[in-house]
């Protein structure tokens, strides 16, 4: 790292999935609470289309307002610019690329923040790319962004290590397309869950192309939109609880994952459940920070949520979901493994709450990025 300037990082955000906007307003977040005085920041968006671009670092052009009016990395891209990620010795770079006005330098970036949520972001795919790359970065490696990513094998992972979840039914492709037959033993084995269910694609985030099932009329319909987003979709039991969250952080120095207080998830009254709108523009969605539950549980959550962070092998920093009933069962539902930082997301206003604010937290995941060893599994540095 040179000694002649700040540590500089490229703020990734944008990416493919169906979660560009999502993505995009918190990189506004970040962009608006990282302390210049310490970073100098590279905006890189990915466009839908998969492009790298140089983006504008305005805070205010990527927050979200509407759901008209999302946030999106073409808005800001900086004209005749494109970035890729290079091979570029200790500490990385990226290869930026355009106008002959671009600072000599730029992509020499000390690591990357991959602020990016869903598929082609947060499934193992960019964090695979960067390695090979020899270019650090922060949050998760591959095999806990994969693990995190699949519901299916998120919860084989939680059970081995004895998480308690509530029942589930994964529908795989080969069943719903091989005929009549296979399709109606499918809805059957759904159907035991008991309505109401949630139907959701396996591999996705911010409850998009999620469904709320009251009855069995309604379930191939549902499965069916899930399928639009991933062939493989998850069927849920209902739980009747409320919804607690809890920010995690790698531990620092090799020590246990840090744990914040958990928040109650407070469901906009307007909303039927927490989709997309409740959740990033539902103007009655809250969180209560501490949850008010008995300082017991909320002990037993922030255990538990550490114990989920190992489960999958995680890094830098996640968000666990559970649910807590009216008896005090705690179930985890599942873990984000890089969890939105919105103004409307849990993860920065928990922390904040258990005394970390925005840019000490910033702080905290590059500092953490730094510390790591360029090789994986090595203690190169």
């Amino acid at each position: 790292m040179s000694e002649q300037r700040k540590t500089r990082v490229a703020l990734v955000f944008g990416g493919r999935s169906t979660e560009h906007a999502v993505s995009c307003a918190s990189a506004a977040m970040f962009l608006g609470a990282i302390d210049r005085s310490r970073y100098d920041v590279v905006p890189v968006g990915i466009a839908r289309d998969g492009r790298w671009v140089l983006a504008s670092g305005d805070p205010a052009r990527l927050t979200m307002t509407s759901a008209s009016e999302l946030p999106s990395v073409d808005a800001v891209a900086e004209p005749g610019v494109s970035v890729a990620p290079s091979s570029g010795g200790a500490g990385g770079a990226l290869s930026i690329t355009g106008r002959a006005d671009i600072p000599a330098g730029l992509g020499e970036v000390d690591v990357v923040l991959p602020l990016l949520h869903g598929t082609y972001g947060e499934d193992g795919t960019i964090q695979g790319l960067l390695e090979m790359a020899g270019v650090r970065y922060a949050g998760a490696g591959v095999l806990a962004s994969a693990a995190g990513m699949d519901k299916e094998y998120m919860k084989l992972l939680f059970a081995a290590r004895g998480l308690p979840m509530g029942p589930y039914v994964v529908v795989r492709d080969r069943d719903w397309s091989a005929g009549e037959a296979e399709r109606r033993k499918v809805l059957d084995e759904v159907s035991g869950l008991g309505f109401p269910v949630f139907v959701k694609p396996a591999r996705g985030g911010s409850s998009i192309g999620t469904s709320k099932v009251d009855s069995a009329g309604e379930l191939e319909a549902a499965i069916s939109a899930a399928r639009q987003h991933d062939r493989k979709v998850l069927v849920e039991a209902f739980v009747d609880g409320v919804e607690v969250e809890c920010a995690v952080l790698e531990g620092i120095g090799g020590a246990a994952p840090d744990a914040s207080l958990p928040g109650q998830v407070i469901v906009d009254p307007d909303a039927t459940w927490y989709d997309f709108e409740a959740k990033y523009l539902g103007a009655g969605t809250g969180m209560e920070i501490p949850a008010p539950i008995p300082d017991a549980d909320v002990e037993r959550i922030r255990q538990m949520a550490g114990t989920a962070f190992d489960a999958i092998d995680c890094e830098g920093l996640a968000r666990v979901d559970f649910f807590y009933t009216a008896s005090g069962e705690i179930l985890v539902n599942e873990i984000n493994t890089m969890p939105g930082m919105t103004p409307a997301s849990g993860f920065p206003r928990m922390w904040a709450a258990t005394g970390l604010p925005l840019p000490e937290l910033i702080d905290r995941i590059i500092t953490t990025a730094l510390s790591k060893p360029l090789e994986p599994g090595t203690g190169a540095p």
